[in-house]
């Protein structure tokens, strides 16, 4: 049984660098409590729930059960970007923040946009930062919500929570939320929200001129003791499936032999292919070895 521990500074717990570069963090495991939900276990060890329920397909989400063994996907290989600043990537709904100097990388889970109001991809910095942000609502979101005032000031009715960086594209914020079941899933109008506790540790961390970039990228590769490692995230649809029913339609990422023998290069011959065609299908999340 995984002893329990507070929200605030299991990110920097969870977070420790690897001896190799391209991994962070240590896969877990939790004996769920009477009570629990998968939202509650996401949250208590700083993951996000589709990122959960990838990992635990058979674990019932609202009551797992007293002695449910929860698998808990805490080991990352680092997303193909330039490891500065900020990277999120959109498949994992993730954020890691690579600081200057010889401090390691964190990575905190993230709330992104839903279908027809998604994420934007691409390079951005950080233009300023604040406390208790008043929300402005977009007049896309008003139009929707009729209802909304102009402005919203600080408090508990507002979604941005006590702390939000400002990004370079404009209406589009890193922030906290006054709705953290809604962190590791696709349902903002496109910002990237965050746990209040999670945001608190990055916004002391930032400053202005921070770059921003992000990809999406549902399958990553990396190299862990001259071992092959494959990580593979459900696609946006299958995200949404498994929301709704808890699977998703099977479906095999296109180009992932390419990429795996460019990668390999010449340990190709030592890949195990039925266990990238598993890790492939399965989607569960979290580093698979590949090589034998």
């Amino acid at each position: 049984m995984l002893r329990l521990i507070p929200f605030v500074g299991l990110a920097a717990l969870l977070s420790v660098q690897t001896a190799q570069a391209d991994a962070i963090g240590q896969m877990g495991r939790y004996s769920a409590h009477r009570d629990d939900t998968l939202m509650d276990i996401s949250r208590r060890f700083d993951l996000g729930f589709v990122e959960v329920r990838a990992a635990n397909p058979k674990v019932a989400v609202w009551l797992p059960g007293e002695g449910t063994e929860v698998l808990l996907p805490s080991w990352h290989l680092l997303p193909d970007a330039p490891r500065k600043g900020i990277v999120i990537n959109l498949s994992e709904m993730r954020l890691y923040y690579f600081p200057e100097g010889e401090a390691p990388v964190e990575t905190f889970p993230i709330g992104i946009g839903r279908d027809g109001r998604l994420t934007p991809k691409g390079s951005t910095r950080v233009v300023s930062k604040m406390s208790d942000p008043t929300w402005y609502p977009p007049a896309s979101i008003r139009k929707e919500k009729p209802d909304l005032p102009a402005a919203v000031p600080p408090g508990p009715d507002n979604p941005l929570g006590q702390h939000a960086l400002y990004l370079g594209w404009a209406s589009y914020l890193i922030h906290g939320t006054n709705r953290p079941d809604g962190v590791g899933r696709r349902i903002s109008s496109g910002c990237i929200r965050m746990y209040p506790e999670d945001i608190a540790r990055l916004f002391a961390q930032v400053t202005p001129n921070t770059p921003v970039t992000v990809v999406d990228q549902p399958v990553k590769l990396g190299w862990i003791d001259d071992e092959l490692y494959i990580e593979v995230h459900p696609s946006q649809e299958q995200a949404d499936q498994l929301e709704l029913k808890g699977t998703f339609d099977l479906e095999i990422p296109s180009q992932i032999v390419r990429d795996v023998i460019d990668v390999a290069g010449e340990a190709s011959q030592r890949v195990d292919w039925r266990a990238l065609e598993t890790a492939a299908i399965e989607r569960r999340g979290y580093p698979l070895r590949i090589t034998r």
